[in-house]
């Protein structure tokens, strides 16, 4: 990781991306990010088959604050609740390291009937993220409810968009290299660079992502 860090000079921000329970396999959306993206590369957190909470967020954390450069966290699914962690016990100031992050299928750690392997990510950080945050959510994801995801982006201070029924947002829901979902990485990406860089306040970050909403609810 420390490699593939040093590569990338300059202001424009890493993007990390944070897989879930099993990693993410050859077909993943985030596995062909890594591979398409110069600017993407993945955070190897480990025990990917039996995740604890504090050596996630403790592999999370070092591979962040190695990058001198700002963060985009592009994470799947029990990845989302290891980003909501570290920020919960990171205390980072606004906007950085972390300049943003998209938070994709977080499933419910709390809910009755839980897989054993997530359960020790509960409870789910209910604390406003310390950086402009998407969560994308599937009205039929196995691991979790609509309202249960629409409740976590509230929590978290998130933009939260419904793309309707597409599963866990995973390779088996066929999205292949899911081209909307870089629209909505780079529109973290353009934040980053643009009013974050420039120290903008909560409220006007907010605002410009305002701008794009009605064609990310569209996906």
């Amino acid at each position: 990781m420390t490699q593939v860090i040093s590569e990338f000079g300059g202001r424009r921000p890493l993007v990390l991306t944070v897989p879930g329970l099993h990693g993410s396999g050859p077909a993943h959306w985030q596995t062909l990010w890594e591979q398409a993206r110069g600017d993407t590369a993945r955070v190897d957190l480990g025990m990917w088959d039996t995740p604890r909470r504090n050596p996630w967020v403790t592999r999370l954390d070092q591979t962040i604050r190695s990058a001198s450069r700002p963060v985009i966290l592009a994470a799947h699914s029990l990845g989302c609740l290891a980003v909501a962690w570290w920020a919960e016990l990171a205390g980072q100031p606004w906007g950085w390291p972390v300049a943003g992050a998209l938070l994709v299928a977080p499933p419910d750690v709390e809910r009755r009937g839980a897989v054993q392997e997530i359960r020790g990510f509960a409870p789910a950080p209910r604390g406003s993220l310390p950086f402009p945050s998407i969560v994308v959510a599937s009205e039929d994801d196995p691991f979790t409810s609509i309202q249960r995801s629409f409740d976590m982006a509230r929590d978290w201070g998130s933009r939260f968009v419904n793309v309707g029924a597409c599963g866990h947002i995973n390779a088996d829901s066929g999205l292949a290299a899911w081209h909307d979902g870089q629209r909505l990485l780079d529109r973290l990406i353009g934040t980053a660079e643009g009013p974050m860089a420039h120290g903008a306040s909560l409220n006007e970050i907010l605002a410009s992502l305002d701008a794009e909403e009605a064609g990310l609810r569209a996906i």
